[in-house]
């Protein structure tokens, strides 16, 4: 998950063509190119394959990453493990978000924006490659060929010596690994040289499903605790400052998806897009994995409150965008998202006498029984997943695994 929450769904990020061969002292000249690019209107051919395509691409990682959670907390790898987020943590991140967005805003008020998207960029062509190979990995298991064979690596650090040597990088990867790192690394190379829409993309999906994946809410009210602080965070930062959008514009990095609305007149070239933040998708997303498992731990063949809740956020999605399209103005989408996320569910419970099982439902009695309480950051161990999800760790807010001490 990206660190600030780009929560917002925008309409337009255009980017005004080069004016080769013309005078740009001239005011006839520059009014007559302000006015080419202003009177851009996207058709409704156009506009539906846009929103159309975002919603499209918002539910995948949702739905994937949601049914990977239940069983990405059984590896036995102790790295690979998820991350469980407390009430306190939930209580705390609108805060922490909220320092880091503003933080943003003046750091691109300040300095020059190409060298601080420059710096962005290489952090996120690392993160993103190693988001990318976790999310292809379990793809690469079932079509790797068999008469192949599977060679084992090992990538070591160490500082110090003797018995003050501690290990700083201790890799593990076979050669199905290797195939996902390279494949991951051309797409990180295209996104770096050409910054193009798809290849934006492909690191977006790969950073939300592991998202969705990797960070679980440990109960339903830890749930409501986050959804209800991002919830007046996003309203705000939209409504009230004109930070959010001007960050979202600003900010170069695989944080949200983009699709263009001038496809059908561009082709890939296209350059007016529609966009929306990875922190509409993951946010939803990790309270509807956690009703995933609870709908797993239920025992019964039915998953009801899963459903239930990626309905809803296909609803609040569809809200957000009518809402923006009718009145032409950015929309915080967690303003729609989190009444339907969080409604829908409850009434289900309630019509069926649940709702107290739902409240009282510890996920991490359900995912993680013999996880050690997280003290101290971990040294990078195991497989590329356990690699990119001790880097998302370290540049995120701080997150408990909600176990007994040892």
């Amino acid at each position: 998950m990206a660190d600030i929450d780009q929560a917002s769904v925008i309409p337009n990020e255009t980017s005004p063509p080069a004016l080769e061969g013309l005078n740009a002292t001239d005011p006839n000249v520059t009014e007559a190119v302000n006015a080419t690019v202003a009177k851009f209107v996207a058709t409704p051919e156009g506009t539906a394959l846009a929103y159309g395509s975002l919603v499209f691409m918002a539910l995948l990682p949702i739905f994937f990453g949601a049914l990977r959670s239940v069983s990405c907390g059984k590896s036995k790898n102790s790295s690979d493990m998820p991350e469980t987020i407390t009430g306190r943590d939930a209580a705390r991140f609108p805060i922490i978000a909220s320092c880091t967005l503003f933080g943003l805003y003046l750091f691109f008020k300040i300095f020059s924006q190409e060298y601080i998207n420059l710096l962005l960029s290489m952090y996120f062509f690392v993160l993103g490659i190693l988001a990318l190979s976790h999310t292809m990995s379990p793809f690469m298991n079932r079509i790797f060929p068999a008469n192949i064979p599977i060679k084992q690596y090992q990538l070591l650090f160490t500082q110090g010596s003797g018995e003050a040597k501690e290990e700083i990088v201790n890799y593990e990867f076979d050669t199905k690994d290797l195939i996902c790192l390279v494949i991951s690394t051309v797409v990180g190379v295209w996104y770096i040289l050409k910054k193009h829409w798809i290849a934006n993309n492909l690191f977006g999906l790969a950073f939300a499903l592991n998202g969705v994946e990797l960070l679980h809410l440990n109960n339903v009210s830890t749930g409501c605790i986050l959804l209800g602080g991002l919830f007046v965070y996003d309203v705000f930062w939209v409504f009230g400052t004109n930070v959010m959008v001007t960050v979202a514009k600003s900010f170069e990095a695989p944080i949200k998806l983009v699709f263009p609305q001038d496809l059908l007149e561009k082709g890939l070239g296209a350059s007016q897009f529609a966009m929306l933040g990875l922190g509409d998708i993951v946010i939803p997303g990790i309270f509807i994995a956690l009703l995933l498992r609870f709908d797993v731990s239920l025992k019964k063949e039915t998953r009801t409150y899963f459903y239930t809740s990626f309905l809803a956020y296909i609803f609040g999605l569809g809200m957000t965008i009518w809402v923006m399209h009718t009145f032409k103005h950015a929309q915080p989408a967690l303003l729609y998202l989190v009444p339907a996320c969080i409604g829908f569910p409850v009434v289900v419970a309630l019509l069926k006498g649940e709702l107290t099982e739902m409240f009282s439902y510890e996920s991490s009695e359900e995912v993680l029984p013999h996880t050690p309480r997280l003290t101290h950051y971990p040294t990078v161990s195991g497989s590329p997943a356990s690699l990119a999800n001790s880097m998302q760790s370290s540049s995120s807010p701080r997150r408990r695994r909600n176990n007994p001490p040892l």
